[in-house]
């Protein structure tokens, strides 16, 4: 099966669609024409930019170049996730916490898989590892950010709880249990949504690219499994590790809830 190439002219005939949706949101007065609009020419924009920059990756195979739009990759998934918190920690530590959770558990994650797994030589080949690390690190932040927006939420409203809580003798962990527990299972909804309807409800958009591109259905699909398991594995294990060092940063080396340490964004 041969790659069918898009035109100009055919993502012009997409654009048109969208456009249509903008005037119908305007026609309503919903007030998301202008975001939609906005939207749609960031997109275009933004995966614009990143095709010309993995062109030129693709074309040096150097793991300067990987290694340099990984990082970028993981400050903006950091920044991203942060910024997502309706209350965000004081002095930059969300977007700390964040990128120190997706670099332990995502990075780790896309090495191993390259090196013990799918072994490709060298093991940076850019058309494995960035994509392979951008849908880690995406499903990541949003589990991260999920995450950590229900804890610091869940703390702040149930401040008088956690304070009586210690006042009667418990620890900051044992202080805010609960609410870990609801802010881990909040970042990791989305990841078990999204295996449990894979390949039932809707074709995952990886295996969707391989077929469209013309790779076997099988291998699509192999390909697929294996990167359901690794999304779940990075965004776990990130999620889990942003919800601890969250709470830590919630009270003091003696047990003390600050909320003086979340602001408002």
């Amino acid at each position: 099966m041969q790659l069918i190439s898009l035109s100009f002219f055919d993502l012009a005939l997409a654009a048109i669609a969208v456009v249509a949706l903008a005037v119908t949101t305007a026609t309503m007065k919903l007030g998301v024409t202008r975001t939609l609009l906005v939207a749609a020419v960031r997109t275009a924009a933004q995966l614009a930019l990143v095709g010309l920059i993995l062109e030129a990756v693709f074309a040096q195979e150097r793991l300067l170049w990987v290694a340099l739009m990984a990082f970028v990759m993981l400050l903006l998934a950091g920044r991203e996730a942060a910024t997502r918190q309706k209350r965000r920690f004081t002095g930059g530590y969300g977007f700390m916490a964040g990128t120190a959770s997706m670099f332990l558990s995502s990075f780790v994650t896309a090495v191993a898989t390259l090196v013990i797994v799918i072994r490709v030589e060298p093991w940076y080949t850019p058309q494995y590892a960035i994509p392979l690390l951008g849908m880690l690190l995406g499903n990541t932040m949003t589990g991260i950010a999920l995450a950590m927006d229900r804890l610091t939420q869940e703390v702040w409203r149930g401040a008088n709880v956690v304070e009586t809580r210690l006042a009667l003798g418990a620890s900051a962990s044992e202080a805010v249990a609960d609410m870990r527990r609801d802010a881990m299972r909040a970042g990791l909804i989305p990841m078990l949504n999204a295996m449990a309807a894979a390949g039932i409800i809707s074709l995952p958009g990886m295996m969707t690219g391989q077929i469209l591109a013309g790779s076997p259905p099988w291998e699509a699909v192999k390909y697929q499994i294996l990167i359901m398991f690794l999304i779940a594995t990075g965004t776990g294990f990130g999620t889990l590790l942003a919800v601890e060092l969250g709470t830590r940063r919630l009270f003091d080396e003696r047990h003390r809830l600050r909320l003086d340490r979340l602001r408002r964004s």
